[in-house]
């Protein structure tokens, strides 16, 4: 990735995930195309709680860098993962000339006994970001929270945390999908006294059918503004109406975000490029 990506005025990204079955790669390859068509700046590839399935995500990462040229940011969880570990991932993403990463704690695995969560090496991505920019050439995005991370006690104290994070060597922040952007004009503002001053991109989810309530919103723990739910409530049982309103908040919520100075937009696509590119075409024609 171009090290000039972090002090770009503007970007435009997406979020992807690798398939959960080895017989749908050949349709996520033909996703990351579309997404490629768009021309984002980059895009970021997820993998599973703990690292789990992680060569997949490499795999992903690796098509997106070196066969449509695109720069790939892949994440990385410490939850799970001791040193050597996130070395070894490290060294592999280096093969594939993948130079970025997005350092997240991560979600216990569920196989995971209290014991070992509570004695893992790394409590907390500014903990893992320390140690890879100690070890490794790594370029670190790390996640921030406009409505705070569920865990934590207050606003101060997860801002106190972002801090440490942009301590440690994070060059970037990627905000969690947020759905009000007072929330988010609120939290750059604190972000900036706290003295946050490495470029912050807004996450945008386009909600298009209710079943996302039940299961993404809910794990991102983003509040739900009225008149989203009014959406919810007026074609939540219309598939296709449902999926034009959503697609439409998302697309004046971003309006609203560059009207308002912020030139940093990071949208998490589900893997529906097709959605993808009617947000673009409406908010970059």
């Amino acid at each position: 990735m171009s090290d000039k990506l972090f002090t770009k005025a503007k970007t435009l990204s997406f979020e992807v995930f690798p398939p959960k079955k080895d017989g749908e790669f050949d349709a996520a390859f033909e996703i990351m195309d579309a997404l490629g068509e768009l021309s984002p700046d980059f895009i970021s590839v997820t993998y599973g709680a703990g690292g789990s399935r992680a060569g997949k995500s490499v795999e992903i990462a690796s098509y997106i860098q070196n066969k449509l040229n695109i720069d790939a940011v892949m994440h990385m969880t410490c939850v799970g993962n001791k040193s050597a570990e996130l070395l070894a991932i490290a060294e592999e993403l280096k093969k594939h000339s993948v130079s970025h990463i997005l350092a997240l704690r991560g979600d216990r695995p569920k196989d995971m006994t209290d014991e070992q969560y509570h004695s893992r090496e790394f409590a907390h991505a500014n903990e893992m970001i320390a140690f890879l920019k100690g070890h490794t050439g790594l370029h670190i995005a790390a996640a921030c929270y406009p409505e705070k991370h569920f865990e934590s006690f207050s606003m101060e104290s997860d801002l106190k945390n972002l801090k440490a994070k942009q301590d440690a060597g994070a060059e970037y922040l990627i905000s969690q999908l947020f759905f009000d952007n007072d929330y988010y004009y609120s939290f750059l503002e604190r972000a900036d006294k706290k003295g946050i001053s490495i470029p912050i991109s807004a996450g945008i989810m386009p909600i298009t059918s209710a079943k996302q309530l039940g299961t993404t919103v809910t794990l991102a723990g983003s509040s739900i503004p009225k008149a989203l739910a009014d959406l919810f409530a007026t074609y939540g049982d219309d598939p296709a109406e449902m999926r034009k309103a959503g697609i439409d908040y998302a697309i004046r919520q971003i309006r609203d975000l560059q009207e308002n100075g912020v030139s940093h937009i990071h949208i998490y696509t589900m893997n529906k490029p097709l959605i993808a590119k009617e947000i673009c075409e409406a908010i970059y024609r």
